[in-house]
């Protein structure tokens, strides 16, 4: 059902729109004011998809309007009403963002369209909204404790700034996360995250996954390739466990930090990129420095601001917080019956040593949600999430 409401002051004109609409579609549900004010006052006591306004009206006309809805709900569609001496007043509503213009006397056709076209647009934005929630919840940071909060106080401080980041922590304690928060929150969100696994990559590939390659650099190179720093341009690239990055692959990482400039394996031409690299280690880079596997300078120009990620042991009273997300998350994927861990069950998961992190946590809690009773218990723990 789609609620649209009519503010004209001429009864006859809102009488005949509200009739039209009505008929036109049985999902139209047409609301009427008969002036600005008393328009205002509905639209914020309820919630429209479309609202079609007079332009010349008594008490408040609807340039008025439009300005007030575009403050209080600005992603209610507009479409202004115009009589023949308005017309120029109406182009210049367009650029207060209306959606449209319609003459007096209304032509049938082109108010149904306009009404479909401003409905349909309205039910995209709230799809955009909806998708981006999910997005943002899919990389939620889970947790109230001081670690926590002082890590999303930096993002916050720091996203919407082209800084580098380091994020440092063990394996498990949700490192990606923050680099998606980061990312998420930085003006960068529109463009690509690119996430690259360098523990993942052979060294003597890693260069062509970086910076790409030309036709006949190597054996397979069979035509020519983008990497990602180039799929990352004007956007932001993870780079994962940089910390098992070979020597040569940091000489041209630091080469297209400091220039924003890369080359292509094989080629010497240079391609400008703009981008913002986060990075992230397990590994101490400092006694990685001291041993000769990790260049100092570019650990200087990664970590302009450093993230420590704590471990799960460091971070217990997080730990009822995490079950209950997991759990949510868990039941809803896979379309079991909810759960409850009871409160001794809880204690115990709080109680045990997390060698793998949140990571392990997450397993263990699925592991339990599966095998456990209806009401996961402590022996249920003890039974089945076992070390």
């Amino acid at each position: 059902m789609s609620k649209i409401l009519v503010i004209e002051d001429e009864a006859a004109i809102r009488r005949v729109l509200v009739k039209i609409l009505s008929e036109e579609n049985e999902a139209y549900q047409v609301d009427e004011a008969e002036d600005g004010l008393a328009g205002i006052e509905k639209i914020k006591n309820e919630d429209f998809d479309l609202i079609l306004c007079d332009i010349k009206m008594p008490k408040m006309d609807g340039v008025e309007v439009l300005e007030a809805v575009k403050k209080i709900k600005p992603e209610i569609p507009i479409v202004m009403i115009s009589g023949h001496g308005d017309l120029d007043t109406a182009v210049n509503t367009m650029r207060l963002g209306a959606f449209d213009y319609i003459s007096k006397p209304p032509d049938l056709n082109r108010l149904l369209n306009t009404v479909r076209n401003a409905l349909d647009r309205k039910e995209l934005v709230v799809e955009n909204k909806i998708l981006k929630k999910k997005v943002s919840k899919k990389y939620e940071m889970i947790g109230a404790s001081s670690a926590i909060s002082q890590i999303k106080d930096i993002i916050d401080k720091v996203a919407p700034t082209d800084a580098r980041v380091l994020i440092t922590g063990p394996n498990g304690t949700g490192k990606e996360l923050v680099a998606h928060w980061l990312h998420e929150k930085s003006e960068r969100s529109k463009g690509n995250m690119i996430e690259v696994n360098c523990a993942a990559i052979p060294s003597e590939l890693i260069e062509s996954e970086l910076f790409g390659h030309v036709k006949g650099a190597f054996t397979s190179a069979a035509k020519d390739r983008a990497g990602k720093f180039e799929a990352a341009n004007g956007g932001t690239i993870f780079l994962d466990e940089i910390g098992d990055m070979s020597l040569s692959a940091q000489a041209k990482v630091l080469r297209a930090l400091q220039e924003s400039r890369i080359q292509r394996v094989g080629s010497d031409k240079d391609i400008k990129v703009d981008v913002r690299v986060v990075a992230a280690t397990n590994k101490d880079l400092k006694k990685e420095i001291a041993e000769g596997r990790f260049r100092e300078d570019l650990y200087h120009r990664l970590a302009v601001i450093l993230i420590k990620v704590p471990a799960l042991n460091d971070r217990r009273e997080d730990i009822p917080l995490l079950i209950n997300h997991f759990l949510d998350k868990i039941t809803s994927e896979q379309g079991t019956s909810e759960k409850k861990f009871s409160a001794k069950a809880i204690k115990l998961l709080q109680e045990y040593d997390w060698t793998g992190n949140i990571r392990e946590l997450r397993n263990v809690i699925e592991r339990l949600i599966i095998l456990g009773g209806k009401d996961v218990s402590e022996e249920d723990v003890k039974l089945f999430a076992s070390k």
